[in-house]
C-alpha cells in the first residue's frame, strides 16, 4: 500500500471576487431608479385638508408649489406663529407669487405652457383671507 503525502503549505484557495463588482453596480442602478429626491424642505407646518375632489396629476414637473402654514418649532422664535407663505425654500409675500409663477412659466417649454399648474397646500389653521390674497 502506498501511502498519500500531504503537500505543505497547500490551503484551501480564495473565494473569487470576479462577480463583486457586478453586484455592486446592480445595487447602485437599484438605489438610483427608486430614490426620490426631496425638491424643497417645508418650513411649515402642513396639515392638510380632506380633499373631497381630487385629480390625478399627470406630469409633475409641470406642478409648482406654494405652502401655506405656521412656520415649524425651529423657525417660530423668528418668524413668529402667524401662517406664512414659503416659494421654493424661502419665506414670501403674497405680492412675489405672481413673480414665482412667471419664472417657472419661463423655464418651461412653449408646447407645454398650456398644462401647467399651481397647487397651493396649505394648513387647516391657514386664515382665508391668505388663501385669497394668494
Amino acid at each position: 500500500m502506498s501511502r498519500f503525502k500531504k503537500k505543505k503549505g497547500s490551503e484551501t484557495p480564495a473565494m473569487s471576487t470576479a462577480s463583486l463588482p457586478d453586484i455592486v453596480f446592480m445595487l447602485l442602478f437599484f438605489f438610483m431608479v427608486t430614490t426620490v429626491m426631496r425638491e424643497t424642505t417645508l418650513l411649515v407646518e402642513n396639515k392638510l385638508p380632506k380633499a373631497s375632489e381630487v385629480k390625478k396629476i399627470e406630469d409633475k414637473s409641470l406642478c409648482s408649489y406654494i405652502y401655506v402654514g405656521a412656520p415649524v418649532s425651529g423657525m417660530k422664535t423668528k418668524f413668529g406663529n402667524e401662517p406664512r407663505i414659503q416659494l421654493n425654500d424661502s419665506f414670501k409675500l403674497a405680492s412675489d407669487i405672481q413673480e414665482f409663477v412667471a419664472a417657472k412659466r419661463e423655464a418651461t417649454a412653449e408646447e407645454k405652457k398650456p398644462q401647467l399648474v399651481t397647487c397651493i397646500k396649505a394648513d387647516v389653521d391657514a386664515k382665508m383671507g391668505l388663501i385669497t390674497d394668494i
